[in-house]
């Protein structure tokens, strides 16, 4: 009797026994190159257990179970582990998802967990890990030009991969694009990787140029370059051989970092520096060309404003000509014919301005100047045009009539052209007759306009509580009249680079908020894109949104001439145009 008593209680404590599942983490704060354990445990045999997608991470082993049970003092433990081991693909601050089980028609979820990652770290390791070859034998190296350059003065950096003979490589890709904070950057394309051998740390090693970036600092101090990060998929020889002999290679993942780098960047000087210096830093030539100096009636010309060489060619602005009032000079055309090279930027950029003569004459253009910090001499020189004279041959004659000091007799006289006359001072103005208000049409209308307005009204009041209601209509409407504010805002600031560039991103995010339903707090690229391709976006036209979005925070720090932000704008507009069309 007491043996079944026993066992009633042991049931009944079973029972009562409360279902824990819960998700543990090996660390909550991690390096981008080190792993983690991710444990899923229940005090329960559950059925259907469902792993989270693990996003921001790359799944290397797992999962594994462990089942213990034990009788202790007559009392049952049950414990059941699911185990995996990520390796986080990015820095920030990413979130173990949960994991769900089923017990007893019930269904159990485990609690998210935030985890921090941060950038690639030393870490200590076994010796006899197989790893440790790999430590030894590859390594990811950034070779920089130059440590001390000028502010604008061109810097390349050179990502090379050294791995030793005895190490293969299978697959690799890019962790985290390093951002070049306060530098114009420029990738250099490399069409084809080629495996090459050289000599590092005194050693023969095999290597590949994986990515090769111009730098032009924009600003002086301790400029920071963020370190790249790879995952690399390697084959590593053992100690083991098989039946034939041949060594028996292990494989392996490998992360590598570049390491972060700091670069310290001169000031231009002072001493010297030109009223008229707006930023070029190289060697150049400047030139003030008219397509044509003599003209007809009805004739234009066109005059262009050129610089050619090498240097910061996309960051600097020209100089604008200064001609008489006789000739009316529309804005310029801006182009740029320029090439990036590991040697820098080269080639010309230009402004083309159209001048249409007025009157007949002949109109001098004044010298122009152009002046630039030379890295050579390192100091500053000033190119000076020569003047350009303008002779219209035909057409009107610039006459106007001079008031004198003794033509007190006509001081209303209207000084003009020979083509306008004089300007009739006096008139005389006669009334018109005088109706009464009392039983005009104005009267009566005004007298029943309020009668005739109560439907309207009540119909507006019905509309605006509607309207009032619909909270998820207001606020997409609301934000697509910030985004056209913004847009227009950013069109009034064109010339403004900061201000419109914040405009300009602003009123791209409320586009987004307006067509996508969504807040700032979800705003991740990789959500944008995928909501924009649910919407049936086209992949080009979301490429083209998210890389300009991404541009606006760089163009704020970066010099911009005026074509630039303009063409960024017209950008803007056509991307948006495009996608509202599509979604």
């Amino acid at each position: 009797m007491k043996r079944y008593l026993v066992l009633l209680l042991i049931s009944f404590q079973g029972l009562l026994a409360q279902v824990q599942f819960e998700a543990k983490v090996s660390k909550t704060t991690l390096g981008l190159n080190e792993r983690l354990r991710v444990d899923f445990v229940m005090n329960i045999d559950g059925d259907n257990f469902n792993q989270p997608s693990f996003d921001g991470f790359k799944l290397i082993a797992g999962p594994s179970q462990q089942v213990s049970q034990s009788w202790v003092n007559g009392r049952s433990s049950f414990e059941k582990i699911y185990s995996y081991y990520l390796l986080p693909n990015q820095k920030g601050s990413l979130v173990i998802k949960q994991a769900t089980i089923e017990y007893n028609g019930q269904v159990y979820k485990t609690s998210p967990i935030k985890v921090n990652v941060t950038a690639a770290v030393e870490q200590p390791r076994d010796p006899n890990d197989t790893s440790v070859l790999a430590n030894n034998n590859i390594y990811l190296v950034a070779d920089i030009s130059k440590m001390n350059p000028y502010v604008n003065e061109p810097i390349t950096v050179v990502y090379k991969l050294y791995f030793s003979f005895n190490v293969g490589i299978d697959n690799f890709k890019e962790l985290n694009k390093p951002k070049f904070n306060n530098f114009w950057s420029q990738n250099i394309e490399i069409k084809q990787l080629v495996a090459e051998e050289g000599m590092f740390k005194g050693e023969n090693y095999r290597y590949v140029v994986l990515k090769k970036v111009v730098l032009y600092p924009q600003k002086p101090g301790k400029l920071d370059i963020e370190p790249l990060s790879m995952d690399i998929d390697v084959q590593l020889p053992s100690n083991r051989r098989d039946v034939f002999g041949r060594m028996v290679l292990i494989e392996d993942n490998k992360r590598v970092s570049a390491g972060a780098k700091t670069i310290t960047v001169k000031a231009l000087p002072e001493n010297g520096k030109p009223e008229d210096f707006s930023g070029a830093v190289g060697n150049f030539d400047f030139k003030v060309t008219p397509t044509k100096t003599n003209l007809k009636n009805g004739e234009s010309l066109d005059l262009i404003v050129s610089v050619t060489g090498k240097g910061n060619m996309k960051l600097f602005s020209l100089p604008k000509p200064v001609v008489p009032n006789a000739l009316e000079m529309y804005d310029p055309v801006h182009n740029e014919q320029v090439t990036t090279s590991l040697a820098g930027m080269s080639g010309k950029v230009s402004d083309n301005y159209t001048i249409v003569p007025q009157y007949k004459g002949n109109y001098p253009v004044k010298p122009m100047q152009f002046s630039y910090f030379d890295l050579g001499s390192k100091s500053y020189k000033t190119i000076t045009s020569a003047e350009v004279m303008i002779n219209v041959l035909e057409g009107p004659t610039d006459t106007r009539i001079a008031k004198t000091e003794n033509s007190t007799s006509d001081k209303n006289a209207v000084a003009s052209l020979e083509q306008f006359k004089y300007i009739k001072l006096k008139t005389n103005l006669i009334p018109k007759a005088k109706n009464d208000f009392f039983g005009s049409n104005l009267f009566f209308g005004l007298l029943f306009i309020p009668f005739l307005m109560l439907p309207l009204i009540v119909l507006f009041k019905k509309k605006k509580e509607a309207i009032d209601g619909d909270v998820v209509g207001n606020r997409i409407r609301r934000n697509n009249k910030l985004a056209k504010k913004y847009l227009s805002e950013a069109k009034r600031q064109i010339k403004n680079k900061e201000p419109f560039y914040v405009a300009l991103e602003k009123a791209m995010h409320n586009f987004l908020k307006a067509k996508l339903h969504i807040e700032t707090s979800e705003m991740s690229k990789d959500n944008i894109k995928e909501l924009l391709l649910e919407k049936n976006a086209s992949p080009e036209g979301v490429a083209d949104f998210i890389a300009l979005t991404e541009n606006c925070e760089i163009a704020r720090y970066a010099p911009a001439s005026s074509a630039t932000i303009q063409k960024d704008y017209d950008k803007a507009v056509v991307i948006i145009s495009e996608l509202e069309k599509q979604i």
